[in-house]
């Protein structure tokens, strides 16, 4: 195989009825209908410049991937890859001396406290998981021997909390799914991803895993991955060339097109944010004219949907944020029950439920305190959202086996069935949860609930929605009901 061939390819405490509303977590996500702002205004977005950070997952079958892409890879492209294997700790791996055949770029064994250079290639060890800060390499201990460890996942994760939109992932031939939970991460921050052809892979677990969720950016063989990075990576937007001023009569013509395929308003989203995620999508399909994209945009029914689904992406897990989880388990639900009449209902909305992990984890914990408390009690739990695919994936109740990286062996036991590489939740948890399709502005709300969950509903909204949202979590509470003090931290949220 030729090596590097570069021929083209190149407050205080308050009281709040029954709203629970976590930090900046990104779990959750709604966009909402609302009136187009005034035509005239500008909105202004810089990127910042800076060498791009490419993870490359591979496991399986990984090596020939690897070096066809860095064989048709330029080593003065100007991005750092950082590539992460599964790696057996017994054995010592050969991956740098095989590559160095195939690329000019320097390849090491990633070092604690490294920082990352353009055109270096940085492999995983063994024995160790990476994570990044400010693009410093991080090694970090992989989880008890009980646990599973996914290194990918591991990795993309961490990239997505440093590097944000700028973030780049690369899944190539696999068996399982690491890597999956680590795209969506990067997805939800905005960044791009990139999935070897699973008709290509010589194992197809992790693309086809990858691909399913639906938000994978580029699907190509392999050859073809490094011409269709540079070429992003160059795009005026991507690179920091340009900055982008949209003038709001271009921004209500996107509105416009996205209420019309799919009925949804984004019109009082923070601007900044549908810049952002306008001019990823621009870089994607190699457009630099913003009047070019809208006409591509009004044109084409499938980018309006891709569009859409970009800005509903949310990173959620299960029991995200331990802390607020032991908070609402040891204080608030158990305050709230310990006094309940046996079979008694218990209401709970969760707004923005995205792919289900946050009902199900309030399901599981609502579980727990009713056993402790020896109570058995109505429960119903609402959980909604506009996005249709998310859903029907929430509601089969099925998730891949790396959610034992947040959910305790305990749990997993008693409130999952496994399945091969698949976990469903038991039906006991599963009938207590009501999965709908709702658009929480302008659909009916809930009535009478005894708590609500709306996790990062309000953040990405402008603050004239959010005024009028509140109200709405207000009246659905039933008045008679529990009264608690939550967090100042979760009520700077909501006093706006």
């Amino acid at each position: 195989m030729p090596k590097n061939q570069k021929n083209g390819h190149q407050g205080k405490h308050k009281k709040i009825r029954r709203i629970v509303a976590a930090d900046n977590d990104h779990s959750s996500r709604e966009s909402q209908n609302g009136v187009p702002a005034p035509e005239g205004s500008e909105v202004v977005c810089s990127p910042e410049v800076d060498f791009p950070i490419v993870a490359i997952g591979a496991s399986a079958g990984g090596l020939e991937a690897l070096e066809v892409f860095f064989s048709n890879m330029p080593s003065d492209a100007n991005m750092a890859f950082v590539v992460i294997q599964h790696l057996s700790p017994k054995h010592k791996s050969i991956m740098g001396l095989l590559l160095e055949k195939h690329t000019d770029m320097k390849i090491q064994v990633a070092e604690d406290g490294v920082k990352l250079k353009p055109n270096h290639v940085y492999l995983n060890p063994p024995e160790k998981n990476l994570a990044i800060m400010h693009k410093v390499i991080c090694l970090m201990e992989p989880p008890h021997i009980h646990s599973l460890n996914l290194p990918i996942d591991y990795f993309f994760q961490s990239l997505s909390d440093d590097q944000g939109e700028r973030s780049i992932c690369i899944i190539l031939s696999g068996t399982g799914t690491d890597g999956t939970k680590g795209l969506r991460a990067i997805k939800g921050v905005g960044g791009v991803a990139m999935v070897q052809d699973e008709k290509q892979a010589r194992y197809n677990g992790m693309p086809s895993s990858a691909i399913g969720t639906g938000l994978v950016d580029y699907v190509l063989p392999v050859e073809d991955m490094p011409k269709t990075l540079i070429r992003y990576v160059r795009h005026p937007y991507v690179e920091g060339q340009r900055k982008s001023t949209i003038s709001q009569d271009k921004l209500n013509r996107i509105f416009m097109a996205t209420r019309h395929v799919t009925g949804h308003d984004f019109s009082h989203y923070k601007k900044n944010t549908i810049c952002r995620r306008l001019q990823r999508r621009m870089a994607v399909h190699q457009i630099e004219d913003i009047d070019d994209y809208i006409r591509y945009f009004q044109q084409t029914p499938i980018e309006v949907r891709l569009f859409f689904k970009d800005m509903l992406i949310g990173v959620t897990n299960f029991f995200r944020d331990k802390n607020a989880f032991e908070f609402l388990k040891e204080t608030v639900l158990w305050e709230m029950l310990k006094d309940r009449p046996y079979g008694s209902n218990l209401r709970i909305w969760v707004a923005g439920c995205a792919t289900g992990e946050e009902a199900y984890s309030i399901g599981i914990v609502v579980a727990e305190v009713m056993k402790a408390l020896k109570i058995s009690l109505n429960v119903q739990i609402f959980a909604t959202d506009i996005d249709s695919e998310a859903i029907a994936f929430a509601r089969a109740g099925i998730y891949p086996q790396n959610i034992s990286a947040d959910v305790s062996d305990d749990r997993l036991t008693n409130y999952f069935s496994k399945d091969n590489d698949t976990y469903m939740v038991k039906k006991e948890i599963r009938q207590m949860v009501v999965f709908s399709e709702q658009n929480i502005i302008k659909d009916p709300p809930f009535s009478k609930l005894d708590l609500i969950s709306c996790r990062n509903v309000l953040i990405y909204m402008e603050s004239t929605l959010q005024k009028k949202l509140i109200p709405i979590l207000h009246y659905t509470g039933d008045s008679r009901n529990y009264e608690a003090r939550w967090y100042h931290r979760m009520l700077n949220m909501l006093a706006i």
